[in-house]
């Protein structure tokens, strides 16, 4: 009995802390460092087999923008996310923040800052949650890939990672979010002493949730360049890559590369039925400048929400039609409420087939202009509807239709009465 109390109580307090993120449903990840200097992806080091010695090189070479962050923040907010996760270390070991662990950082070599500090400050006065991606491996630290065969290795590495985690979760006020990331060589959670420092962490951080790269489940899930619901019902957030060259940190890339605006609002959307969120990655230059096709892109998506965001935000459930999809458009659902987002414009009169449960009302957001429909067994006819897409931005109008009980959509695989 006492063991059920307590599991409910941790589902209560979970419950409490992400009451913010599954509303949020948008976030930006930002995945900036040394190697963005060099224009070939965060994982250049590895890849191109630049020895440490030669990499770290670029530590003194780095002079970012001082107003960098504040620029992503702006940005983010304009474009309707409601958090940001940048890279504070990634797998090259290169610390953002000034740390007590490594001279290995940015206050200590070329940009003579707390990088991190910058971007919390820019984060806050825009509103935004604030997250901390945090690379548990690492290329750089002399034990980092010896962890794997030497216990005295294994010690130091796992106190130079818990330190680096408790200043994180301690220099910087409240913390939303802790994004750990590849949790290599070490192959098991005891190994890294998870369980030990996500307990320090809830402690500093009472209020913070934790994704599910520790080697132990935690808060929710992080489905990568996918987007597609967790195992077991869990929350869970999409990462996905921006620029089409299938890397996180800065390369350029044509314009035709980028996600479009539909291409985004259709990840937005697929997250946001499927119940989780879309955490979108840019990589700023070196300069932490941000190449101006995400930026142009970013605030169309941006306009579209002010406009449509109520198929978005807020308590949006798990549509059990969320992977269901017409020629037409798709779905996303609140309730009794299903919101339908047309990407192909029928002109005046639109057919949907199976939709279970009674209609009450038809509407365009976001005008809330009524839309005459008729509905059957088989189908609902929507009519009179505008001749052109209603939408300029993206040519993506939310059709809302609110129903006397939870509607659905089935559509199986041929035609049947049943």
């Amino acid at each position: 009995m006492a063991k059920s109390r307590r599991k409910a109580e941790v589902e209560r307090d979970r419950a409490r802390r992400m009451n913010w993120w599954r509303r949020a449903r948008f976030g930006m990840f930002v995945h900036w460092g040394l190697y963005s200097q060099l224009e070939r992806g965060e994982w250049v080091m590895h890849r191109e087999g630049i020895p440490p010695h030669e990499y770290g090189k670029l530590a003194s070479t780095w002079q970012p923008r001082p107003d960098a962050a504040r620029d992503w923040a702006r940005l983010a907010k304009a474009a309707g996310m409601k958090y940001m996760v940048l890279t504070t270390k990634h797998h090259d070991g290169f610390c953002l923040w000034d740390t007590q662990q490594t001279d290995y950082n940015a206050a200590r070599s070329g940009p003579g800052r707390d990088l991190v500090r910058e971007y919390v400050e820019a984060c806050r006065r825009c509103g935004l949650k604030v997250g901390f991606y945090y690379s548990l491996m690492d290329w750089h630290h002399p034990d980092g890939w010896r962890c794997a065969r030497s216990e005295s290795a294994r010690r130091r590495f796992v106190d130079f990672t818990h330190g680096c985690v408790r200043e994180l979760c301690s220099n910087y006020g409240k913390l939303d979010v802790l994004w750990y990331d590849v949790p290599a060589p070490l192959d098991t959670a005891a190994l890294w002493e998870s369980e030990k420092m996500n307990r320090m962490v809830r402690r500093l951080q009472p209020d913070v949730i934790i994704n599910d790269r520790s080697r132990m489940p935690q808060d929710f899930g992080t489905p990568e360049e996918s987007i597609r619901a967790a195992a077991g019902g869990r929350a869970w957030e999409a990462c996905v890559t921006y620029n089409g060259a299938g890397v996180w940190g800065y390369q350029p890339a044509p314009p035709e590369d980028w996600c479009s605006v539909r291409a985004v609002l259709g990840m937005l959307r697929k997250a946001t039925a499927g119940g989780g969120n879309l955490l979108l990655n840019i990589g700023p230059r070196a300069d932490g400048s941000v190449p101006e096709e995400a930026a142009q892109r970013l605030l169309a998506v941006g306009k579209w929400l002010r406009k449509n965001g109520e198929a978005v935000y807020g308590d949006v459930t798990q549509a059990d039609w969320w992977t269901t999809a017409m020629h037409s458009g798709a779905w996303t659902q609140k309730g009794r409420t299903a919101d339908f987002w047309c990407t192909a414009w029928p002109g005046r009169e639109l057919a949907i087939g199976k939709v279970h449960g009674t209609v009450e009302r038809a509407s365009l957001l976001p005008t809330g202009r009524t839309v005459e429909f008729e509905q059957t067994r088989e189908r609902l006819v929507l009519r009179n509807l505008p001749a052109r897409c209603p939408d300029r931005t993206a040519g993506v109008a939310v059709i809302k239709l609110e129903g006397k009980s939870k509607l659905s959509q089935r559509m199986g695989v041929g035609w049947t009465l049943a």
